[in-house]
């Protein structure tokens, strides 16, 4: 990372801690707004947040690891997460997924070679009674065929 890179992340990272505070509450606030505008967290960024609430590293890398929508490496600008749920198997996510991976280009777990989407699992989105269903970025979309799903995809290309 140049000199001015770091000195802008420094700058952005210092602004954050100002906006929600310099307590260890804060942590999770400061790497969302991270996450949201880089589409991870670098390893610089989390050297920095540490420095600036006083906490150790590993506490920052802990927390990053630990929630599925954080990461350390960019992922694609649109991140799919579908639910892996028993209740989504019952109710034909394996088609869903098929579907998705022949639109996107890519296996679950991988970017696009576009970097237009990231394909990911998550192990509950909580809404069995609607099942299948995917997240696009924060927008959840439920009751899921094929054919809905690919739908969706195409409005967000």
């Amino acid at each position: 990372m140049l000199l001015v890179e770091k000195n802008a992340m420094t700058e952005e990272i210092e602004a954050l801690v100002e906006q929600f505070g310099k307590q260890r509450s804060s942590l999770l606030k400061i790497l969302h707004e991270i996450q949201k505008k880089h589409r991870h967290i670098p390893d610089f960024a989390q050297q920095e947040i540490a420095r600036l609430l006083d906490i150790h590293p590993v506490e920052v890398y802990s927390v990053i690891s630990f929630y599925a929508f954080l990461n350390t490496e960019p992922k694609g600008r649109n991140i799919v997460r579908v639910c892996q749920s028993i209740t989504c198997d019952l109710q034909g996510k394996q088609a869903v997924c098929n579907a998705i991976e022949r639109e996107i280009g890519c296996k679950f777990g991988e970017t696009s070679k576009d970097k237009k989407f990231h394909l990911e699992f998550a192990n509950c989105l909580g809404l069995c009674d609607i099942s299948p269903a995917m997240a696009v970025n924060e927008k959840v979309y439920t009751n899921l065929t094929p054919e809905k799903a690919v739908q969706i995809l195409n409005q967000v290309k």
